[in-house]
């Protein structure tokens, strides 16, 4: 019988010889959504104890996916967050038919998750500091990148060098979108020649990788940061590792693919957890801004051992 259904021991007061028969059968009413199951540790665990955490398992560590607005209210000052490009909406250019038309399959995404794409984009502040923020959501149509999700990360690059201020993409992608064919692939090279405009600005470019990132986004603009950062255990890559394995006939290394593979192989710069990456941005925002008052006070403050 599992704990908590469980009745008190025979012989003591309310155990079951002091109840009705039909008290002595009756379960603990549980309200369904209190508990959860960690997908990685197996564990049970405490609903609000994981949301106040930021959706991260308080037993072993594991990060929970979030929505892109859940994303944006963790990283963006309260009520800093402005959209823009927030109306562009996919066509279907080459009629795409496979067990659903391609039109078809935008609509149950856009009812599913309340997004007209892929990603948002926005302008807000960062711990005050002013910067371009655009969030991926694998909920639609597992955050595959066609020519809105391109369209819509170029204009961010546009807008970051207008303004001057950083642009921080935080990326949860299958690759690129196959009902779109070419005009999806062409995506890869018009984000990553964007990003080389920031680069040759000086603007700075922080991409957030999170669980997971693979296919034409990771060959592209995803790995093209001037800071490239990732949550634990996310897996990033190009091919899956099932993909990979029975190509190359071998067993792949425990681990491989992982964040802290990669970074220990020299692809990321670093792991942080999701309730240090506010921080973590916004101090390397001022890494590339350090004469900004604002960016004064917190390299001096970080440097005196207080960030």
């Amino acid at each position: 019988m599992g704990w908590l259904t469980r009745s008190k021991p025979q012989g003591t007061p309310g155990g079951p010889e002091d109840r009705t028969a039909g008290e002595a059968g009756r379960k603990v009413r549980i309200p369904e959504g209190l508990w959860i199951k960690c997908t990685v540790c197996r564990q049970i665990v405490y609903r609000k104890e994981v949301e106040r955490a930021g959706k991260v398992c308080p037993k072993c560590n594991y990060h929970f996916p979030i929505t892109v607005e859940e994303r944006i209210e963790q990283l963006s000052d309260p009520g800093t967050f402005e959209e823009f490009a927030g109306d562009i909406e996919p066509v279907d250019p080459l009629h795409f038919v496979d067990s659903h038309r391609y039109p078809d399959r935008i609509k149950s995404a856009q009812k599913k998750t309340g997004l007209k794409e892929a990603v948002r984009i926005g302008d807000c502040l960062i711990s005050a500091r002013p910067a371009v923020l655009g969030v991926f959501s694998f909920d639609f149509m597992g955050g595959s990148m066609g020519s809105v999700v391109g369209e819509k990360v170029v204009r961010g690059v546009e807008r970051a060098l207008e303004r001057r201020v950083p642009l921080v993409l935080v990326t949860s992608s299958g690759g690129a979108r196959m009902q779109e064919g070419i005009f999806s692939l062409m995506q890869m090279a018009r984000t990553s020649a964007a990003v080389g405009r920031l680069h040759e600005a000086g603007v700075p470019y922080i991409s957030v990788l999170s669980d997971p990132t693979f296919g034409g986004v990771t060959a592209s603009f995803a790995m093209l940061g001037d800071v490239i950062i990732a949550e634990p255990r996310s897996l990033i890559g190009f091919a899956g590792p099932r993909v990979i394995e029975q190509t190359i006939k071998q067993q792949l290394p425990e681990g491989f693919q992982r964040a802290e593979f990669l970074l220990t192989h020299g692809f990321l710069d670093m792991v942080v957890e999701r309730g240090r990456l506010k921080e973590t941005l916004a101090l390397l925002m001022c890494l590339f801004s350090p004469g900004d008052r604002i960016c004064s006070s917190a390299l001096s403050e970080a440097g005196d051992g207080g960030g």
